[in-house]
This record gives structure tokens, C-alpha cells and sequence, in this order.
């Protein structure tokens, strides 16, 4: 663990996305002080060769900040949310408010539940994203493979929930593994899977998003566009189409490379 009188100088690079707000969310709980860099991705500005500096993957979120190296400051690059969650607690959490003591059973299990968000939630649903909302072509297997394996991810999660009894995912507190879920949750919709299959999930939802941190953190850069947008789906519709547009041409666009 860093000292607690590490100075943060982070800077957040960061557009309106689930994977964006995680950083946000988990920033505005630890009540951190940090710059936002608004990068609008459908622009494709995180494709900018000032941005692959920072990431090379051409992504976001990513953090930089500074740090002692030899007596002398410099700036480091974080990139990937879990790598970035990972960074912020250990760096800026010493009250262990959105972890647990390094080497607990608790801090093991909330790293289980932080790589199966990244690792097979926010994939899966991603994939459902693309297939229901975004592709040109409307290929039904592609459409039921993720939708499906996106409600297994979600059953996963609607299970863990009741069986543990616990409010959060690991224990009774939020941490870096809610920050991380919430905001996918959050858009479950948008992927065609109904919250309400999922009760305890839902009621987890609900949890998450009544907390102050939570709320802030979920409108950075700015709010999201599907905010009253969910449950009418001429609107959703009309939305995806604009999405799928620059979507299709950042495809193609890589693909000249």
C-alpha cells in the first residue's frame, strides 16, 4: 500500500460509456480529486496519436498521473479499467474504503469478481450491444449467442447476490468490483436483456445507483444520451442507427491499416 500522502494528479481520459464510468464512479467514491478529458469517441479521437501515447490500444478509459521515481516526478500511463481500479486502490486507498487489506480473503474475491466484469461480462454484453443495436446486417445467431450469454453473466451475478446475502458484491460495501459492474448493469436494456429476470440483481442496481458517488460518477463526462430513452424503442432505434454509422466507419478505418 502507497502512503496515504500520495498527491493525485490524475488526469481521466474518458467518454460517456460503461466502461468509461467505472473509473469516474470508483474516482468520485474515493473522493479523489481528478481532471476530465472528455474524448468523443465516435470523432474517433482516441485514435489520435497523442491518445496512443497515453493508450496504445486506442481505448478508453486511461488514466496518467505522477510519481516519485529517483527523487524526481514523473508521469505514468494506466490503461485498461482493471488496471486502472487496481491503481487507484492501491494507491489512494489506505481507509480501504473500495477494497479490503491486501492478502484477505475479501480483497481475493473482490479481484475474482473485478476480472469476471472485464473478462466475461463486459465482453458478452459488448458483443450484444453490436449485434442487437449495431450491426448492418441483422445475423440472429449472432443476436442470440450474446443476448443469451449476457442473461448467463447476469444470472451468474442475480445468484452470487442471493446466496451471499450480501449488499454489495464482496461483503457490505461497494467496491472497485461494483464500480466496475454498475454501469453495464446499468444498460442491460440497450443489450435487449430485462433487469427484472434478475430480482436481486435489480435490487442491487437500485443500491448502486442511489449512492451520491455513484450518481455523479455515471454523468461523466456528461449524462448519458439513453438517459429517458429506455422503454421506447422508435427513440433507441433512431439512436443506434446514428452509433452504427461511425461505428462502421472506425471498422473500416482499421482496416486500412
Amino acid at each position: 500500500m502507497s502512503s496515504s500522502t500520495k498527491k493525485s494528479n490524475v488526469q481521466l481520459y474518458t467518454d460517456q460509456t460503461p466502461n468509461g464510468v467505472k473509473i469516474s464512479i470508483a474516482l468520485e467514491e474515493l473522493g479523489l480529486p481528478y481532471e476530465v478529458h472528455s474524448m468523443n469517441i465516435s470523432t474517433n479521437k482516441q485514435k489520435e496519436d497523442w491518445f496512443l501515447k497515453i493508450n496504445p490500444n486506442g481505448r478508453i478509459p486511461a488514466i496518467t498521473d505522477t510519481m516519485t521515481v529517483d527523487g524526481k516526478e514523473e508521469t505514468i500511463r494506466i490503461f485498461e479499467s482493471a488496471s486502472i481500479l487496481l491503481y487507484l486502490i492501491e494507491n489512494y486507498d489506505p481507509e480501504y474504503k473500495l477494497s479490503y487489506p491486501r492478502g484477505s480473503k475479501e480483497q481475493y474475491e473482490v479481484v475474482n469478481w473485478l476480472m469476471f466484469q472485464n473478462a466475461q461480462h463486459g465482453p458478452m454484453q459488448g458483443q450484444a450491444n453490436h449485434f442487437y443495436r449495431y450491426a448492418p446486417e441483422k445475423i440472429q445467431y449472432g443476436i442470440n449467442r450474446y443476448i443469451n450469454e449476457t442473461r448467463r453473466v447476469y444470472k451468474v451475478l442475480d445468484d452470487h447476490l442471493r446466496s451471499s446475502s450480501s449488499s454489495y458484491l464482496v461483503g457490505n460495501k461497494c467496491t472497485i468490483a461494483d464500480c466496475s459492474t454498475i454501469g453495464w448493469v446499468n444498460a442491460a436494456a440497450w443489450a435487449g436483456v430485462d433487469i427484472d429476470e434478475f430480482p436481486t440483481l435489480k435490487q442491487w442496481k437500485e443500491r448502486m445507483n442511489e449512492r451520491p458517488a455513484v450518481a455523479k460518477g455515471n454523468d461523466v463526462p456528461h449524462p448519458s444520451p439513453l438517459k429517458g430513452m429506455m422503454g421506447d424503442e422508435k427513440k433507441l432505434d433512431e439512436y443506434a442507427k446514428k452509433a452504427s454509422a461511425w461505428i462502421m466507419k472506425g471498422m473500416k478505418d482499421d482496416e486500412k491499416k
